[in-house]
């Protein structure tokens, strides 16, 4: 992922969903240890729903 899409996609994260910065700081520390995609890990901890995780994906599609 590009600097600018990723900066988009917590930009995306922060208004669209209402993800605190704190929450996604915290998940981006965690992704880089254990390797696995930032909206996986946000599902994983309970930070957004099946749903808002659905439609990170489709925003990343499109994005």
């Amino acid at each position: 992922m590009t600097p600018t899409r990723y900066s988009r996609l917590i930009k995306f994260l922060q208004e669209e969903l209402s993800i605190s910065k704190a929450s996604i700081a915290m998940t981006l520390r965690h992704s880089e240890s254990e390797a696995a995609p930032l909206p996986m890990l946000l599902w994983q901890y309970g930070l957004v729903t099946l749903e808002q995780l659905e439609r990170i994906y489709k925003w990343m599609e499109t994005a």
